[in-house]
This record gives C-alpha cells, structure tokens and sequence, in this order.
C-alpha cells in the first residue's frame, strides 16, 4: 500500500469546498492529497543549497538487544551474559555474538558506537526522540530527520523526498513524522511486502478498470469542477500552486519511470537472493532502489517484535538472522552502485535492553547503554566507539547521547546544525540540540 499523506485545505477557519471535491475527484485513482510533494518547488525558488547525501535509516522498533549482538560480555555471570556465543570480527579484538556472523566480516563496512546512552526506556517516547532527536517533549513534536530533509531539501524527481517501508514506527507522540512541519513532510507509506510473488504497491499503477482514459475523463471533471469554483476561492493565486502540485502527483501515479522503481523483480535474481527472500531483505534492496530514483530519505522498519521482555533468546534467533544478512549487503551494494560515499546508512533502536535476563528469560527495557550503527557518507569503515561496563550496563568510556547521534545525522546530510523553523504560532523551533557535538570518531 502507497498512502501520499493528506489533509484538507484551509481556508482561513473554513475548510474549502474544492479540496474535499479534490479529494473525491482523485480518490478513484487512488490518489491522496499530494502534499508531500508541494515543496520541491519552493525550495528551489528559495534558493536552498541542495545536498547529495541521501539516507537510508533501519528502524528495529521494540530495542535490540546490544548484549546479543554487538556488545556481547562473555566474562559477566549467569544470569547476564548471553546464552549465544561470541565470535571474533574482522577487527583484531573486537568480538560480536554468533548469531550476526555476517556483521562480524563485515565489520570494516560500518562505524559501531557502543557508547550510546539513550536516557530513556520508554516505547513511544523512543520513535519520537531517537528519530528526531530531541529530547521527549508532549507538547511539541519535534519531525524526524526525513521530514527535516523533506523540508529543507524538497523532491529531486517525481517520486516524494521521504519514504517508508513498513509501519513499525510509533505515532503515539508523533513519531517518524513531520510533527510541527506539518503533514507534507509525513512519509510517503509503502505497506506492502516486497518480498511477495504478487508485490505491487497500490497506487503506483491505476485500480483494477481504471483506463487510461477514465484517468483522462476523471481529471478533466476535475477541472470543470475547479474552473466553476475557482472564482468564489479568496486565494486563487495559492490554489493556482497547489494544482501544480496534483499534476505533479498525477504524473508520479502515471508515469512508467516511477512504475519501474517498484519493478524489484527486476533484479537480478542473484543480488536477491544476497539480501535475503525475506520481507526485510528485500525492502533493504527496494531501499536502494528508491534512492536511485530520487527519494532522499527512506526508513526501513523491521518486524517491530524486537521488545522480548519474555524468550528473548529464542526471538533473537528469528529475528536477527534476516537483518544480519541483509545490512551487510545492502553496504556492499551500494558501494558496487557507487552509491556508498552519497548515501548514509544507519541502523537505529529505541534503547538497550537490561544487563539481567528476567524470569520470563527476556531482557526489559534499559537507558543506560545500547548501540548505533553508522556507515556510507564518509562514516570510517571498522570504527567502533565507547565501551561499557563488565554487564554492559552503563556507558564507561567513548559516551554519545541521542543529541550526538542527530547532530552527526544532520552533518552528514548537510543540514545546518543551528536549524531553525516557526512553529504554527510563530515561534521559532530549533529542530536538533546544536549545542551536541557530533560523534567525532565518525
């Protein structure tokens, strides 16, 4: 499913007419209201420097485990330590657990900070304030980082700045969205499962009867319709503008290039089967081909099981196996596409997860420590930063909070540190703590 994020016009304290017939008139299509792409042309007018660097962010909602995986404590009791084993990477004294193998080889491709203190342990609290962040605050939502480049940035090409796959991101406090940027900068949703034999995305092509000419007699009542409202709107000149913005979304729906990008059986059959014939395999590999056709920023979310208060072992050996094996190739691809030193690849969580297993044999939730991954955009590959106790229950060397993280993020996508939006009420907004250095060592 494809969901361009929509809202009705306003006019002043009135909603118009000719939006809720907009509306009707395109929802045959399958079209939404396209505000996600009505600012690719204002920020070319604004003369906003454009920047090159794209971003492809992996989101495992719930909180990985960082004692399972990156920053396993063999020498801690029973009791904490893991039940999996460890194994040595492609750095000489640096081990992971064995259930990400690949990660291990292939540690050189990626920077590893394991000195991340998240401060916080609450889901909901995390989707905002990791992907934004910002400290939690419920009065204000802070949007995330590609509702920032959607907003500073707009669309390269016909395809949205921002996208999504998959709906594991909490929006109970406005997380993964535009928050005070407004609804545009919401992203683009893609549901479906690209790792399905009859994948397709929903609006992309036209419903099931839905010809080419209907298309043409649908948009054509259309324009009967707004040339009859036109004269009683009090804003023709920004209603003028937003029409631009639905032949825009029309052409996306129609044209054969965006068509093309959700082809993924494409693909060479091969470089399908490296990422995986998995669900989140193959949207690592719809990832990089969104970024190719222009889209800016593309989260990628994953399962959303990875909260294991109870089995936590048992669940981790499900869940890890498909990521393992499709970051690795995800970084490899890109470099062979010479996409790596433009794109930045993150791998992101809510928080860590408690030194002592519970009696339910899970792990709870835990702000003490975690991990963050980092790679492309001139991340140095094989970096691994900060270091925590013998339970890797605090952060003891190499500390990074949330605020580091973003400040790197907003670096390396070339937005100003010191960025600053009005809030509807005219207040100024920094987005990002620019007081936060970024992580140094990446």
């Amino acid at each position: 499913m494809l969901d361009l994020p929509s809202a009705p016009i306003h006019n002043g304290n009135k909603v118009s007419r000719r939006s809720v017939l907009q509306i009707g008139a395109l929802s045959g299509l399958g079209i939404s209201l396209p505000m996600a792409l009505a600012r690719k042309q204002a920020a070319a007018e604004a003369g906003k420097s454009e920047s090159d660097i794209n971003c492809i962010l992996i989101w495992t909602q719930g909180g990985t485990a960082h004692q399972d995986t990156f920053d396993p404590k063999p020498e801690a009791p029973e009791g904490i330590r893991s039940e999996f084993g460890t194994i040595p990477t492609a750095i000489p004294g640096v081990q992971f657990t064995d259930m990400v193998p690949r990660m291990a080889k292939e540690v050189k491709r990626f920077g590893l900070l394991r000195g991340w203190a998240p401060r916080n342990s609450a889901h909901g609290i995390a989707d905002q304030w990791v992907m934004s962040g910002r400290k939690f605050n419920a009065a204000l939502a802070y949007p995330c980082f590609g509702s920032a480049i959607s907003h500073q940035r707009g669309s390269k090409t016909t395809m949205p700045p921002f996208a999504q796959l998959g709906g594991d991101v909490s929006r109970q406090y406005g997380g993964g969205t535009g928050g005070i940027l407004g609804l545009e900068h919401n992203p683009l949703m893609l549901m479906g499962d690209p790792n399905a034999a009859d994948f397709t995305v929903r609006d992309i092509s036209p419903p099931q009867g839905i010809t080419a000419s209907r298309i043409d007699r649908r948009t054509s009542m259309l324009a009967t319709i707004e040339a009859l409202q036109r004269n009683a709107d009090v804003q023709p000149e920004a209603y003028s503008a937003l029409d631009k913005h639905y032949q825009t979304a029309l052409t996306m729906i129609t044209s054969p290039e965006t068509k093309k990008v959700f082809e993924i059986e494409r693909e060479d059959k091969s470089l399908r089967d490296a990422y995986g014939r998995s669900s989140f395999g193959q949207s690592c590999l719809l990832a990089r081909r969104l970024v190719q056709a222009g889209v800016r920023f593309v989260t990628v979310t994953n399962n959303g099981g990875w909260d294991t208060h109870s089995g936590n072992f048992s669940r981790l050996r499900t869940l890890l196996p498909p990521v393992d094996q499709a970051i690795p190739q995800l970084l490899i691809d890109l470099e062979q596409q010479g996409m790596l030193d433009t794109t930045l690849v993150l791998w992101l969580t809510d928080f860590g997860r408690t030194p002592t297993v519970n009696a339910a044999a899970g792990r709870d939730h835990w702000g003490g420590a975690g991990f963050a991954i980092m790679a492309g955009a001139g991340v140095p590959g094989g970096t691994v930063v900060g270091a925590t106790d013998s339970v890797a229950g605090q952060v003891v060397s190499g500390e990074y909070e949330t605020a580091n993280i973003a400040s790197t993020i907003y670096q390396k996508l070339g937005l100003p540190l010191d960025l600053t939006v009005q809030a509807a009420d005219g207040r100024p907004i920094s987005l990002i703590d620019d007081k936060q250095s970024v992580i140094k060592e990446f």
